[in-house]
């Protein structure tokens, strides 16, 4: 059996925080948990094209905060706040619909990624825009790989392509890999993320590493 290991929850606790922060009791921890994970899978689904890099999630004894990070602050803010407030309302239609309680203390902040090529979220929705356009898988690969390695501070990065790449008929797996990318350094700050490209033909699946150097007890300080 192999003994791959998510390189985001490899590192919980050591450089990386949790998504979701808060505290509940044992009669509410899973309605929360359900809450956050269909709340996160609708925002992304809403969200697509808008380059989001995460969405973290506060709860506290009577508040919520949602922070959406996205290098797209715009367009997802819209003209004078319209699109976050429209997210907003139609959040709290949502929750009253998964039946989740939502707290009177309820915000929903955007934030802006800088550097955005140096997040693999953000990488990864760029391979995908890329083959939904019919673009050539290699050449979109190779642009975005050459794209993340020019930002400053990233040392290394792998893009992961699976599925009927170019409209085979059988599907395969293709990896490329520029730089560095020490997984098992808990210390090194790696970036992963998964994404699909909806095709005519099937699904594409996309996986990026980014890794950005090492962080050092003082730095995390």
């Amino acid at each position: 059996m192999s003994h791959k290991v998510h390189p985001y929850g490899h590192r919980l606790g050591v450089i990386r925080d949790w998504k979701s922060r808060w505290f509940a009791s044992r009669g509410k921890y899973q309605k929360f948990l359900k809450a956050d994970v269909l709340a996160r899978e609708w925002l992304e689904k809403r969200l697509r094209g808008m380059y989001v890099d995460s969405i973290d999630i506060e709860r506290g004894a009577n508040s919520l905060r949602i922070t959406i990070k996205t290098s797209r602050p715009g367009m997802v803010i819209g003209r004078s706040g319209e699109g976050s407030n429209k997210i907003k309302s139609d959040l709290i239609i949502f929750f009253k619909k998964i039946n989740s309680e939502l707290p009177k203390d309820f915000k929903l902040d955007i934030e802006e990624v800088k550097n955005p090529e140096s997040h693999a979220a953000i990488a990864a929705q760029m391979i995908a825009e890329g083959l939904e356009k019919r673009m050539p898988f290699k050449r979109v690969a190779k642009q975005t790989m050459e794209k993340v390695m020019a930002v400053r501070g990233v040392q290394g990065v792998r893009v992961g392509l699976s599925g009927r790449l170019g409209g085979a008929e059988m599907g395969r797996s293709e990896n490329l890999k520029r730089g560095r990318l020490p997984l098992q350094t808990l210390r090194a700050d790696v970036d992963f993320a998964r994404e699909k490209a909806y095709l005519a033909y099937g699904v594409i699946g996309i996986k990026v590493w980014i890794y950005r150097g090492d962080i050092f007890a003082k730095d995390n300080k």
